[in-house]
């Protein structure tokens, strides 16, 4: 405990890392209390009916959760971070097919820059086309026409799309900000504070469910708890696992007239076990959406009932079954668009290191694609494995839907995921000032300063 103190004490002796950390609590507030300003002419009162249905294991839970409840509030952060998420998503995948922006890819940070705009623009076309849907689509989720107390009028639905865009604009303003003056990835801290601020909800509601109405008492709670910490820890071994490939350096002469050789050294090229992240269930759960909504325009048959009875609901057999197929089949589409084997391996040649025992050129390409097709299958099982782990937990220790989803899937990944990026960056701070660092490993390094 001590240590844990002397280390937060080190933290804000360094005056930058301070103010960083201090500017982006900031903003996360900021975040936070946008979260929860009602739209001007919608009766907060009556939201009161969608916040019940969304705070279950729903596909709408999911979606309110990654705003943190402002989509079930409808407040200006109600579309939130998620249209930025979209079209960085698109600009992505643009990337493979487009030249255009292949080339700006190249072109370094001037590159990276024009690709942010372009970014930035399609979210705004994004959120042109999800604000009036989210206003007209209120009603079918459960909020009464009263609750809108000026009408849906034009005056209402453009004042509101603007203030919708608007808000969109301003978190992806926040997130960057984040980037550049604070700590840690903007855009993925806003999505985390909005999954955080629903857990501690959720597990009261887990604890008053199992101590007041004898459901298994506090012990039950107490193993509910160690688990959750099992899996946060095998989920930390699926971010930060690497299989690490040894390269070797040719040996070279430098010098003028007094010639020394320097004979190559040994480094090696981390290939990760998961070089998706999360990006393959965000792709799994947006398809999800589909055999539902099949089932629905089938008609009710009986091809069509089963349909929407089995893929309704995210803690259903057939939904998780078909829900693990998609994300080991993204996983390996998304890390063969993203893991270019070909250009590590000019890049290698180029440098004058090699693969030992491996060719240069194309033989290390294919030696390098091997070796991640071999990586990526159990990854993909393990991502598989946590995504549907919030459906066993529920059907076999009956966990409440809303407690059981930071039990994996998405929620738990972006959780751990940024909260380890985060750490990373303040040791690096801890470390080039000479302080014992949040990771034990690198506490040598003080030592040896």
């Amino acid at each position: 405990m001590k240590k844990i103190i002397d280390t937060l004490i080190n933290i804000f002796k360094i005056e930058e890392l301070r103010d960083r950390i201090l500017l982006t609590l900031g903003m996360l507030l900021v975040y936070r209390i946008g979260a929860q300003i009602i739209l001007p002419g919608i009766d907060p009162v009556q939201m009161v009916a969608l916040g019940d249905r969304a705070g279950g294991g729903s596909i709408l839970g999911l979606l309110n959760a990654f705003t943190g409840g402002a989509f079930a509030k409808a407040s200006v952060f109600a579309l939130g971070i998620m249209p930025y998420i979209s079209a960085s998503i698109v600009v992505q995948l643009m990337g493979i097919a487009v030249p255009y922006l292949q080339k700006l890819q190249k072109e370094g940070e001037s590159g990276r820059k024009t690709i942010n705009q372009i970014t930035r623009w399609l979210t705004i076309a994004i959120c042109v086309v999800q604000a009036p849907a989210y206003l007209y689509g209120l009603t079918a989720l459960g909020v009464p026409e009263s609750a809108f107390l000026l009408g849906r009028g034009p005056l209402f639905i453009i004042s509101s799309v603007i203030i919708l865009v608007t808000g969109t604009i301003f978190a992806m303003w926040l997130g960057e900000k984040i980037t550049d003056k604070g700590i840690g990835n903007g855009i993925s801290l806003l999505i985390m504070v909005g999954i955080i601020a629903s857990l501690p909800q959720s597990f009261a509601q887990e604890f008053i469910s199992r101590v007041s109405e004898n459901n298994g008492g506090l012990m039950l709670v107490l193993i509910e708890l160690v688990l959750w910490i099992v899996v946060i820890l095998l989920s930390i071994l699926l971010i930060m696992a690497v299989r690490r490939i040894p390269v070797q350096y040719a040996r070279r002469t430098t010098g003028g007239t007094n010639e020394r050789t320097v004979y190559g050294s040994r480094q090696y090229i981390p290939l990760k076990l998961n070089s998706s992240g999360v990006m393959p269930i965000i792709f799994a759960q947006a398809i999800m959406f589909a055999p539902a909504y099949v089932g629905s325009a089938i008609g009710d048959n009986t091809v069509g009932q089963w349909m929407q009875t089995n893929f309704a609901d995210i803690f259903g057999l057939w939904y998780n079954v078909l829900f693990a197929l998609l994300i080991i089949v993204f996983t390996f589409f998304y890390t063969a668009i993203t893991v270019p084997t070909n250009k590590m391996s000019d890049d290698l040649k180029r440098s004058g290191g090699f693969v030992p025992g491996i060719r240069p050129g194309n033989e290390t390409s294919e030696f390098l694609d091997t070796v991640m097709s071999r990586i990526t299958f159990p990854g993909s099982l393990f991502l598989a494995a946590i995504a549907i782990f919030p459906a066993i937990v529920v059907k076999l220790m009956g966990i409440q839907q809303g407690w059981a989803l930071f039990y994996g899937g998405t929620s738990l990944l972006i959780l751990v995921g940024v909260a380890i990026d985060t750490i990373q960056q303040v040791n690096s701070y801890l470390l080039n000032r000479h302080y014992d660092g949040l990771m034990k490993k690198n506490k040598s390094r003080r030592g040896a300063a």
